[in-house]
């Protein structure tokens, strides 16, 4: 079986209230993680055709702060398919009522698609249809042969 990178595709929007807030009255990231999190998970559900779990948040960079109302708009994609996980790409971006977008965010995220007893079962094959997939495709075969590297090293 094979799924093609747009039959995942997500987009969520949030609205930054006073409870999202911390103490620079800048968004939490913390709920910044939370939605990415929602988003990635949606994508490899979409992907797998199962339920997934967050094994690995490769990458979280901030980039910018979001503020009270901003329109937080989160994209989130499948770049990368190994046996039995996905790894997805969330970025977030921050709207002002001007319709003006910022990028506030970029995440990694490794999730893994799950049987009905909670093992791991192999997903679909990922069909590139665009040289943007194609080389998000490639950076993600570098990021995954990295994360191998990593779980063997000592620290």
């Amino acid at each position: 079986m094979e799924r093609k990178v747009s039959d995942s595709y997500t987009t969520q929007v949030q609205i930054v209230s006073q409870a999202y807030l911390n103490g620079f009255s800048r968004l939490f990231g913390g709920k910044l993680m939370e939605w990415i999190d929602v988003v990635a998970a949606v994508v490899a559900r979409r992907h797998s055709g199962r339920n997934v779990t967050t094994v690995m948040v490769d990458t979280l960079q901030f980039k910018a702060p979001a503020y009270a109302n901003n329109i937080i708009v989160l994209k989130g994609k499948i770049t990368y398919v190994g046996k039995t996980s996905m790894e997805v790409c969330v970025k977030s971006y921050a709207e002002d009522f001007d319709g003006t977008k910022r990028l506030i965010n970029t995440a990694y995220l490794v999730m893994v698609a799950m049987d009905d007893h909670e093992r791991p079962i192999e997903v679909p094959r990922l069909v590139l249809e665009t040289e943007q997939d194609k080389a998000d495709w490639l950076a993600g075969e570098k990021r995954y042969k990295l994360r191998k590297t990593r779980k063997h090293e000592n620290f």
